[in-house]
């Protein structure tokens, strides 16, 4: 279970703060926000992270893409996503709208295909199915708010580029020319998903993992990060747990929830057209 945010008040006084209403001096955006992203139509994960959020009194949620996909609840996804500050999209939604799937594995192409059978909508289908469609083909690519910008992959190609852990490896003490170009785009914080791997990346070219940074990490105003915020319904950080993160203004936190992984294995087994290994991977969270 997460840590309660606690701050020092003196006399051996430790409060418990609220995350959604607590101000610390150097917060500069003025409001709570949770960052999701990966959901993956897993519905039994998306619900838990949902109450936890509602939990901290936050309201601001933006969702990074990638709703459907490999899951066996898209639908249901989509329904609660729609109901999101902003939701943006991600490979699948595109490789689901536009036909397209540069990259994808057979397991990742099987599972698209039945999704978009599943969403499409026929001549005679009901108002909320058309709705669903006409949502995901019209999320935007990306997201500024100030000096933030958020998206699915990276600010050089919103959809379908992986910023990947290894992409942080120092050779030759020179920094990677992919992330001193990518650097060269963002204001000050880059939040993003689509590699399920949460972690923050460094000007200095650190990966820094949550439990590395104890889960929690003040963010500086003069450097910049890109800090990707994992998955909720497909970890792949050999955490089997749906991941978020929050961002108060000055520090960027993680929250794993537990789920019912069970549930949706056993939904997705149920699915010929979803090949296992979509389910079988939750237990381990690769």
């Amino acid at each position: 279970m997460q840590k309660p945010l606690t701050k020092k008040a003196g006399f051996g006084i430790v409060l418990t703060l609220n995350p959604a209403t607590y101000c610390p001096k150097n917060r500069i955006y003025k409001k709570m926000l949770a960052i999701i992203s990966d959901l993956h139509g897993n519905i039994e994960a998306l619900k838990n992270v949902m109450d936890d959020i509602r939990s901290k009194g936050i309201k601001d949620i933006v969702c990074l893409g990638d709703v459907i996909g490999y899951g066996p609840n898209p639908a249901e996804c989509i329904d609660i996503a729609m109901g999101l500050k902003i939701t943006l999209r991600g490979n699948h939604e595109e490789a689901a709208v536009n036909s397209g799937s540069y990259g994808f594995r057979s397991h990742a192409q099987k599972a698209l295909n039945w999704t978009k059978k599943e969403l499409y909508p026929g001549i005679f289908c009901s108002a909320e199915k058309k709705a669903r469609w006409e949502f995901i083909s019209n999320l935007p690519l990306s997201h500024k708010d100030g000096e933030m910008i958020f998206v699915h992959g990276s600010p050089r190609d919103p959809i379908w580029e992986y910023i990947l852990r290894y992409d942080t490896e120092v050779l030759f003490d020179e920094i990677p020319a992919k992330l001193k170009d990518i650097f060269s785009m963002i204001p000050w914080l880059c939040f993003n998903g689509h590699t399920h791997d949460p972690g923050i990346i460094t000007e200095e070219s650190d990966f820094l993992t949550p439990k590395e940074i104890g889960e929690a990490f003040e963010v500086k105003r003069n450097r910049k990060y890109i800090i990707n915020v994992g998955s909720v319904g497909q970890p792949r950080d050999s955490d089997p747990r749906a991941c978020y993160a929050t961002f108060d203004g000055a520090s960027v936190r993680y929250y794993r929830i537990e789920y019912d992984i069970a549930k949706v294995q056993e939904k997705i087994f149920a699915i010929p057209e979803i090949d296992r290994r979509n389910g079988e991977r939750l237990g381990s969270g690769q």
